[in-house]
């Protein structure tokens, strides 16, 4: 398996270009800036794109969407609970970053759902806390875990749709009960391991509970 992560700008969000050895099938994971070098690394690794998988809807992870479909020809695809908040127009923050309107899902995900990348076989897993319809895939003895799940930290749960609650009750029901080897890829910074937040993950701990019950 192919894995490569590429930290774009400006909010450090990973993009991970997901590959099978056997025919080059890939897919894309949060396209969220710079879509000529996400571009130019699909290109550099062979593959081919055959879709585009969004775990959230926030701007840091979909900013270059358009610009990656238009030239990858692949399907978008997003949770059910979260294809709503896509929005509808370009946009622009205080930062002055701005993307244009991300076109609309191609296929609309659910907890259980399935999805093949050549002989690469992975299960999306409704995660939501971060946002309504955020999700994680696990597969292939790794876990994409957008912005639910980070090295030694968790998504905020601040934002319009976010629950303190939701987001515990998501990691501990449907992340930690996952084998202790399993690769953790985060939507922003490095990797783990499911073993490393299991034990040393601040926020995982019993005495951070009652701070997240919102």
């Amino acid at each position: 398996m192919i894995i490569e992560r590429l930290e774009v700008e400006p909010f450090a969000s990973n993009c991970y270009i997901v590959g099978a050895e056997s025919n080059r099938e890939g897919m894309i994971i949060d396209p969220g800036a710079e879509a000529n070098r996400i571009l130019e690394k699909v290109d550099d690794l062979g593959l081919k794109i055959k879709l585009i998988v969004l775990t959230h809807h926030h701007r840091d992870h979909i900013g270059a969407l358009k610009e990656v479909k238009e030239a990858t020809g692949a399907e978008v695809a997003i949770h059910s609970d979260e294809a709503e908040y896509l929005p509808e127009h370009s946009s622009r923050d205080r930062s002055g970053f701005s993307h244009p309107a991300p076109p609309p899902p191609d296929r609309l995900l659910k907890g259980g759902d399935s999805i093949d990348i050549g002989n690469l076989h992975f299960v999306v897993l409704h995660t939501p806390g971060h946002s309504p319809g955020g999700i994680c895939l696990f597969g292939e003895g790794v876990v994409f875990t957008g912005d639910t799940l980070f090295n030694f930290g968790i998504g905020r749960f601040d934002t319009p749709g976010g629950s303190g609650r939701q987001i515990m009750n998501s990691i501990h029901t449907k992340l930690m009960v996952l084998p202790d080897n399993t690769a953790v890829y985060p939507g922003h910074g490095l990797a783990t391991t499911i073993a490393t937040e299991r034990n040393w993950n601040p926020f995982l701990q019993s005495n951070w509970h009652p701070f997240l019950q919102s």
